[in-house]
């Protein structure tokens, strides 16, 4: 198996949904999902705290019947777990309580912590996929964790037990929301970095990771539209040169390897033609370039996939949203979507 190719998982085998940061509304949100469709329980377990989650199913379970907690000890044993309890692994120690709504080192230590086993059980086989719950940037920092997010984590992780380099693993962040899924070329860096990494390998390299994704999931031929990065792409170089030097060859290389690749595009206007059906995808040269629109658009059902990772991996769209942390008013929406789009690519990866 190649590094950047999904395995062949049994479909059997249980999604694992990580906690996220208890101090945000990870915890509220999966009790809420599982609430509002008691049909995942049986194919899903819970890498968190459990008293964390207890106290959420305690607080938000929907209709008049409390949401039940079975803590197992590893994922072999959600057989045994009674029919209609919610499957916790203690996958993290939490050292001190935790004030919802505020940024803490314990807090990031316990959600990386979560990550961590989660994404060695995908690495081994044992799961069909990783759901994570939403973390907190400058919690993760806090714990001495050196990756910024998810994304990079889970690239290390994987990285590290296929023996390989980072830079032999790379890996995509793709938002989809209905009507419209954006491919980024860097993720969280700052916006001179992003500019400074338009490059044209690293543009082939997005495109080419693109297109066996979305092979993967049975588009045999992704029409995938590739996003300038100045304005009016550039207008032929009089608004800034890397549309014309750098983008363009990168998508002239992916036309001759065969694949379906067109631009650059002007990017004030691809994201409203992908929506209106005239491409699957939208390569986005950074972070706020292709996040944007998908957020206006479905914040509420956005879905964060991962690609090129060994294993499938999805996200709700949003963050921890401490602001709302303990009040119940977070929805689980977003989160719903994306562990439908992890069942779904396991169907055909």
């Amino acid at each position: 198996m190649s590094p950047s190719s999904s395995p062949v998982l049994a479909c059997n085998l249980p999604v694992v949904l990580t906690m996220g940061d208890p101090a945000g509304i990870g915890p509220e949100i999966i009790v809420k999902a599982f609430s509002e469709r008691p049909e995942l329980l049986s194919q899903t377990v819970v890498a968190g705290d459990v008293e964390t989650l207890r106290w959420a199913a305690l607080q938000w379970s929907a209709g008049s019947t409390r949401l039940m907690l079975a803590e197992i000890s590893d994922l072999d044993d959600l057989a045994a777990v009674p029919p209609g309890c919610m499957a916790v692994v203690q996958a993290c120690k939490l050292s001190q309580t935790v004030e919802v709504g505020y940024i803490s080192a314990h807090a990031g230590r316990a959600a990386a912590d979560c990550i961590e086993w989660a994404a060695m059980a995908a690495l081994q086989g044992r799961s069909r996929a990783l759901v994570t719950a939403p973390i907190h940037k400058e919690a993760l920092a806090a714990a001495g964790v050196k990756h910024p997010g998810h994304t990079e984590l889970l690239q290390a992780l994987s990285a590290a037990h296929l023996g390989v380099s980072v830079a032999e693993l790379p890996v995509r962040m793709m938002l989809s929301c209905p009507g419209l899924s954006t491919v980024l070329v860097s993720i969280h860096v700052s916006l001179r970095q992003a500019v400074e990494a338009v490059t044209t390998e690293q543009v082939l390299r997005t495109i080419r990771i693109t297109h066996a994704h979305f092979q993967r999931i049975g588009i045999s031929r992704p029409r995938i539209a590739v996003a300038g990065l100045n304005p009016h792409a550039g207008e032929g170089g009089l608004f800034g040169a890397e549309d014309r030097d750098e983008i363009a060859p990168a998508i002239e290389r992916a036309r001759q390897e065969g694949v379906e690749a067109s631009g650059p595009h002007a990017p004030d206007t691809v994201f409203m033609r992908a929506r209106q059906g005239g491409f699957d995808v939208v390569v986005a040269m950074y972070h706020d370039q292709g996040l944007i629109p998908v957020k206006l658009l479905g914040l509420d059902h956005g879905v964060n996939t991962t690609l090129g990772l060994p294993f499938v991996r999805t996200s709700p769209d949003h963050g921890t949203a401490f602001d709302i942390a303990g009040t119940g008013r977070a929805s689980p929406s977003s989160l719903l979507a994306a562990i439908d789009a992890a069942l779904a690519a396991t169907l055909t990866a």
